[in-house]
């Protein structure tokens, strides 16, 4: 995750992310840059949705897949998440509103002091629901839209999936919830996002969240349509230009991308030749960050209780819960794939070994694997070029 508007506008300090490390409470806007290993945890809690998403990396859909933790599992895992003090649980799907026990549970995270976030597709958040939302604990929720209505219907393959968003996006801020948009960015539809920004500013919606096409599930069958490396670094500059005409007039939205962490290096390059005067603190933030943090600072449960570095990943699983509790597979240093996670510089390959900059990115492995075969190759998705990628700037 690259924080474009606290990197860039100095929103996010090496001095006051240090304190609240030092006071072991970090507030929720410096969470990326903390250097402590508790992991944020993604909770895929249902395969079940309303919607099939052309890039849905869990393959959601309507029916009852069955073997979904029951409510008393994960009140365990819950329990075992608030004895290791992780931060966040981001409860997601599928469309996690469709679960009976979603309050219960949220409330319950809420009450051991984990802060709950929500990743739904909006289209069920009447003013009933957004009050629900809030009354039990959620701190965030973050809401999917594809860009211009009929692109997000085409994308979403739900007619007027795009106006029931916008709605649940309204009736989460009625209730007074912090909502946010997220926008997974492709060859056929990054063209909308201009009208996504400008909607964001209109709606006074406070998040902006662009995903990188991540190669898995029903992702794998969009590789081709991931843009070009032309497109990526005209992408960034872009948001590099909105993130800056948003603060001289004012906007208080925060910009920030996910998925594809060559972005900290292009936007550290540029502040270089830019905002020197940021660039020092930019790098030792993103250095904080620490680029990919699959089996590091993230993790994912899947519908079943499976445990994975990340919730794209689904080639190889940690663990499975409740068989083994959260903490033995979390901690277990005898696993092969979590070492090598936490050592990842010493694993890659190609262009991300040849990297000078792997300490704060390391690619994306998921990608890596769907085109090369191999979880420890290049990522094809990095637009660096081999001159940026030798000097250590």
């Amino acid at each position: 995750m690259i924080g474009f508007s606290k990197l860039l506008t100095g929103k996010a300090t090496i001095s006051a992310t240090l304190r609240a490390e030092q006071c072991g409470s970090m507030p929720p806007h410096l969470l990326q840059f903390s250097t402590v290993k508790r992991p944020i945890v993604v909770w895929n809690m249902t395969r079940r949705c309303n919607l099939r998403c052309r890039h849905c990396y869990l393959e959601a859909g309507e029916g009852d897949y069955g073997d979904e933790l029951t409510t008393l599992q994960a009140r365990r895992l819950i329990e075992e998440l608030a004895e290791m003090r992780v931060p966040v649980l981001l409860f997601s799907g599928g469309e996690p509103l469709l679960r009976k026990d979603l309050w219960e549970l949220a409330e319950y995270a809420s009450s051991l002091g984990i802060r709950p976030g929500l990743s739904t597709n909006g289209t069920l958040i009447t003013p009933e629901v957004a009050a629900k939302i809030k009354r039990s604990g959620f701190a965030y929720v973050g809401i999917s839209i594809d860009g211009r209505p009929e692109t997000h219907d085409n994308f979403r393959d739900v007619p007027n999936s795009f106006s029931r968003a916008l709605d649940g996006i309204r009736n989460a801020q009625d209730a007074g919830l912090n909502a946010g948009v997220r926008f997974t960015v492709n060859r056929d539809y990054y063209q909308d996002l201009p009208f996504l920004l400008d909607l964001v500013e209109k709606e006074g919606i406070r998040r902006f969240c662009l995903y990188h096409l991540v190669y898995a599930g029903r992702g794998k069958g969009l590789a081709e349509k991931d843009l070009t490396l032309a497109q990526k670094r005209e992408l960034v500059n872009f948001l590099i230009e909105q993130t800056n005409l948003l603060r001289r007039k004012g906007v208080e939205v925060e910009i920030l991308t996910t998925d594809n962490h060559a972005d900290g290096v292009y936007l550290y390059r540029w502040a270089l030749e830019h905002l020197p005067e940021r660039a020092e603190e930019i790098k030792k933030l993103l250095e904080f960050h620490g680029g990919c943090s699959a089996g590091v600072k993230m993790v994912n449960v899947g519908p079943e209780g499976y445990v994975y570095p990340c919730q794209f990943w689904r080639s190889g699983y940690l663990g499975k819960f409740p068989e083994k509790t959260f903490q033995e597979i979390w901690y277990n240093e005898n696993n092969s794939l979590l070492r090598a996670l936490r050592n990842k510089t010493d694993y890659l390959k190609g262009k991300c070994g040849r990297c000078k900059h792997s300490a704060i990115c390391g690619g994306c492995r998921i990608r890596a694997e769907a085109l090369r075969g191999d979880v420890w190759e290049e990522d094809p998705a990095c637009y660096l070029t081999e001159e940026e990628i030798a000097s250590p700037v």
